[in-house]
């Protein structure tokens, strides 16, 4: 399917910060991108770099003031429903060197925290099987509940809580999946029919050799994710780490099938 992509962010700055943005679409086998375009306001000259595991871009610049950004964007996701039913789980020892990063315990995924729950609750199941219990068991036991975390909360508030947004349902996945000893890593993407629409945290897991989408939430058909970049948890995807002090004002998405 051919997506269309619009992105506007606007923040004030008290003083001049440096400011990192990560909000261009990574160029993978399953996305292609077409077009491109990010203008940013109230900033110096930017300097691209490239993003976690090369996937992806992120831009430093530095700002005072009134910092506005918008990115549009057209894109080619070639990509299958995803099914985790009957997928293995690797043997550790034979996982490649970027994978095995994701079996640890991170900020905002405590795996070592979750084994004894995981394996109450699914220590009967293997491989993708066991992810998409996961998942179920987050959707039927957590509500999506708008502004009810903030930067501080971890997969083990959202846990005790049973409440949160996409960053915090995937965080639990993520420490859940590691905790069985199944890579897990957070993906920050565009999301094709998310309402209301915005900026989306997801997850891959590695089984069979790649990564597979899953989102926790539900929210998102995965055949529609534009992933942006991935890493440990949310510290790692963040679309815009402000060094220094940002005043937020808003932010609009838009994600538009070109070709339906």
């Amino acid at each position: 399917m051919r997506l269309s992509i619009d992105a506007h962010l606007d923040y004030g700055l008290s003083a001049p910060a440096d400011l990192l943005f990560a909000v261009e679409v990574a160029q993978m086998h399953d996305q292609r991108l077409i077009s491109d375009r990010l203008l940013v306001g109230g900033v110096e000259p930017m300097r691209p770099i490239a993003a976690d595991e090369s996937l992806g871009r992120r831009t430093w610049t530095r700002g005072a003031g009134r910092v506005t950004a918008h990115y549009t964007a057209v894109v080619d996701v070639e990509r299958a429903p995803v099914v985790l039913a009957g997928l293995a789980a690797d043997d550790l020892k034979r996982l490649p060197a970027l994978v095995v990063p994701y079996l640890f315990p991170s900020r905002y995924c405590e795996a070592d925290r979750f084994d004894t729950a995981v394996r109450r609750e699914f220590g009967g199941l293997e491989g993708g099987d066991k992810i998409a219990a996961m998942a179920d068991w987050i959707r039927g036991h957590l509500d999506y509940v708008p502004g009810s975390s903030d930067v501080n909360t971890t997969a083990a508030d959202t846990f005790v809580a049973h409440r949160g947004v996409c960053r915090d349902f995937s965080h639990l996945l993520i420490a859940m999946a590691r905790a069985a000893g199944i890579p897990a890593r957070m993906v920050g993407a565009y999301a094709w029919k998310l309402e209301p629409q915005d900026f989306h945290a997801i997850v891959e897991v590695w089984l069979d050799g790649r990564w597979h989408l899953v989102d926790p939430t539900g929210l998102a058909p995965t055949e529609g994710i534009v992933r942006i970049g991935v890493g440990r948890d949310a510290t790692d995807i963040s679309f815009l780490t402000t060094f220094g002090y940002a005043q937020f004002y808003g932010q609009q998405v838009s994600v538009v099938r070109l070709d339906a």
